[in-house]
């Protein structure tokens, strides 16, 4: 990374997203990440949308961020936590 921080990182610190719990994203379990999303979403006074979208959008955010350098095994993990952030919400999984 430059000198000049990247935008993606510029949105996640001074952005109204939520206050989230540091390299949650990086965890291998889906389950645990839903868990915390879940928690920062509903706990957070930096967000404008209701708790599961603002959590599903911050997840979102990261996988798209990553874009083609998220290894097949990590975007896998990530696209569980969606379906876990549902179960969570009460919402029905998609597919």
């Amino acid at each position: 990374m430059t000198a000049k921080k990247k935008w993606s990182a510029e949105v996640t610190e001074h952005s109204d997203a939520m206050d989230l719990e540091d390299h949650i994203f990086e965890s291998d379990d889906a389950r645990k990440i839903a868990a915390s999303l879940k928690r920062s979403a509903e706990h957070s006074h930096r967000r404008k949308a209701e708790p599961f979208q603002s959590a599903m959008s911050m997840l979102n955010f990261y996988i798209n961020r990553a874009g083609k350098n998220l290894p097949a095994r990590r975007k896998q993990v990530l696209e569980d936590a969606k379906d876990e952030l549902r179960t969570a919400f009460g919402r029905d999984k998609e597919g």
